[in-house]
């Protein structure tokens, strides 16, 4: 069986909720001027999800820039996979609206981050070795290939 594409949505954060919105979680790093937390009726901030100050001064939403700015972010993003991890778990949970608080609706993070977590639906980590474990065996494979030489 085919795996569901995620259901996910981008919003302005200064739009009214709708009950169809699902999960609602603000992936700026910082708050919407002027927005009143009770009004925003978020399931979650992720601040960590947010592009670096760095790469959002850079960027400056210059659309001349989106190209860039993707790519960039992209990489800031895969860098961070607990916070992808739990945007991916709320988007097989059901709709996942994504907001910003950017004026341009078609040049902003949520737009990209949708578009990433869309590609890559199972974006979460895989958690199934932990690195020690990983390190011991291969130090055996390595005793016992020299062993077997000798």
């Amino acid at each position: 069986m085919a795996e569901r594409p995620p259901d996910i949505q981008v919003k302005r954060a200064y739009d009214p909720p709708d009950d169809a919105d699902g999960a609602r979680v603000l992936v700026d790093r910082l708050w919407p001027r002027g927005l009143r937390k009770d009004d925003a009726r978020l399931t979650l901030w992720l601040r960590e999800v947010a592009p670096s100050g760095a790469l959002r001064a850079w960027f400056g939403h210059d659309p001349a820039r989106w190209h860039e700015f993707v790519r960039r972010y992209r990489a800031e993003i895969a860098r961070n996979p607990d916070a992808v991890a739990r945007l991916a778990d709320l988007a097989q949970s059901g709709r996942l609206t994504l907001l910003y608080g950017a004026r341009d609706s078609l040049h902003n993070q949520a737009v990209a981050l949708a578009s990433y977590l869309r590609e890559k639906p199972g974006a979460a980590p895989q958690r199934t070795r932990k690195p020690s474990r990983v390190r011991a065996s291969s130090s055996r494979r390595a005793g016992n290939r020299r062993s077997s030489r000798s």
